[in-house]
């Protein structure tokens, strides 16, 4: 079986000297790919030396994350700009709206990720979603570039299918299941049930939200297996089979890594 983890951090400082390692455990567990989600200028550098070391199976994406939208955030987007004609990426990520610890930057929140989005449609390259504590603003954003066909995944989705389905209305979209699927009495158990599974990718968002029985530890691409193992009891399919389908539905979307 082989698996794609569509969304990691290996460059994280949680990680730092055992990179290689963490590589090499996650090819061994089957995760033959990990496509690398991209914060801000201080950590871009870091995320492209750890990718160069690892071409066909480490992936950058490019992207400013709502959390490091502050003070300084045109100044980041003009750097995000300038990688766009520098770099090699397979998608603008993470990109999106976070108001769970701080609304001081929602307007310039909403401004990064429009302008971002309008790269995206512009250089027809998918993009993956960080959305937390702002459905609104996200569902007036997609309103307002309806018209740019906007492809890409909801990263560490955990609302409701009912949600998904008024997002699909603005695009191509999938979601990005990582370890909550796996936490006791998550309603993601539920809600997955209602969407396609060709519509769902796989992600561990490591090192964060390690998956039941590791919860609470350091996450890594390998764990992949363990989420694929609880969406597959919970669709009643065998492991192989959305091993497959989530593997087939990344290429699809990052076709940059075929």
């Amino acid at each position: 079986m082989k698996f794609i983890d569509t969304h990691t951090h290996i460059s994280d400082e949680a990680f730092k000297g055992e990179e290689d390692t963490i590589v090499d455990r996650a090819l061994q567990s089957g995760v033959h790919k990990m496509l690398m989600a991209d914060v801000d200028s201080g950590e871009r550098e870091t995320m492209y030396e750890c990718c160069s070391k690892h071409p066909g199976v480490l992936y950058p994406m490019l992207g400013l994350y709502p959390g490091s939208v502050k003070e300084n955030w045109q100044e980041e987007l003009d750097l995000v700009e300038r990688a766009m004609h520098e770099r090699k990426f397979i998608a603008f990520g993470e990109i999106g709206l976070d108001y769970h610890f701080d609304t001081t930057f929602k307007k310039e929140q909403v401004e990064a990720f429009k302008t971002q989005l309008e790269w995206a449609a512009k250089l027809d390259m998918p993009v993956n979603i960080h959305l937390r504590d702002a459905t609104d603003d996200f569902l007036d954003v997609l309103e307002s570039c309806k018209g740019l066909n906007i492809r890409g995944n909801l990263h560490a989705f955990s609302g409701s299918a009912q949600f998904f389905k008024r997002v699909c209305k603005y695009g191509d979209w999938s979601v990005g299941i990582g370890g909550v699927l796996t936490f006791k009495n998550a309603g993601l158990a539920k809600e997955v049930l209602d969407i396609p599974l060709d519509r769902i990718l796989l992600e561990t968002d490591s090192p964060y939200l390690a998956p039941t029985p590791l919860r609470g530890t350091r996450n890594e691409s390998a764990n992949i297996p363990l989420i694929a193992a609880k969406l597959a009891e919970l669709k009643g399919l065998s492991i192989e089979e959305v091993a497959q389908t989530t593997t087939s539905n990344a290429l699809k979307l990052f076709t940059a890594i075929q």
